[in-house]
């Protein structure tokens, strides 16, 4: 319903800020990657902005990119995350971080941003991959090779074994090793 907010900054009270369009006074929610950003009070500022309404409240969130407002938008579709949570993700983690976060799928990354645990970054990392991130600058084979080794670490681990262990036997791979194979060698290399 509002999609760009532009007008006179008057309050910076984070998360929340005020901004004043033509006599009509906006209390938006941004992240703090889009509230360092800011200009100083009094002056012109224009933000992107996701409106949402619940049954208790109508809530404007709003970004200084176009790339941080999509990832609000991929985070509040997932189970479990809401808007607030979103926020928080967005606060502790730029785009970018949390882009790399997802295609490298580590949980550890965004666990520690403030109210998401580890099942819950988990879920993120499941349901964002191929959402978020796919587009980063990455040559295709070593996209490929990239996501081999992320998925071999992930059965490993989903085996048994620990992070560290499974990271270890993945060093010891030799370069371009397939998926079912990579995990064939490094089973081997575990149980030795």
């Amino acid at each position: 319903m509002i999609g760009k907010l532009t007008g006179t900054l008057l309050e910076k009270n984070p998360p929340q800020i005020l901004i004043d369009c033509h006599g009509v006074g906006y209390e938006v929610d941004v992240p703090m990657s889009t509230f360092y950003n800011l200009p100083a009070a009094g002056e012109k500022v224009s933000l992107l902005t996701h409106f949402v309404v619940r049954e208790d409240a109508q809530i404007l969130y709003g970004f200084g990119s176009a790339a941080e407002r999509e990832a609000f938008r991929q985070l509040v579709k997932i189970s479990g995350i809401g808007p607030r949570t979103a926020l928080s993700v967005l606060s502790g983690l730029s785009v970018a971080e949390l882009a790399q976060a997802v295609t490298a799928q580590e949980a550890g990354r965004i666990v520690k941003v403030p109210g998401i645990g580890k099942k819950t970054a988990e879920r993120l990392l499941l349901e964002l991959k191929g959402k978020l991130g796919a587009d980063l600058p990455l040559p295709g084979a070593a996209a490929a090779v990239g996501d081999a080794a992320s998925d071999i670490q992930q059965a490993l681990m989903a085996l048994g074994y620990s992070e560290k262990d499974a990271a270890a036997a993945l060093k010891a791979l030799p370069a371009g090793v397939g998926v079912s194979e990579g995990i064939k060698l490094a089973l081997k290399s575990l149980a030795k």
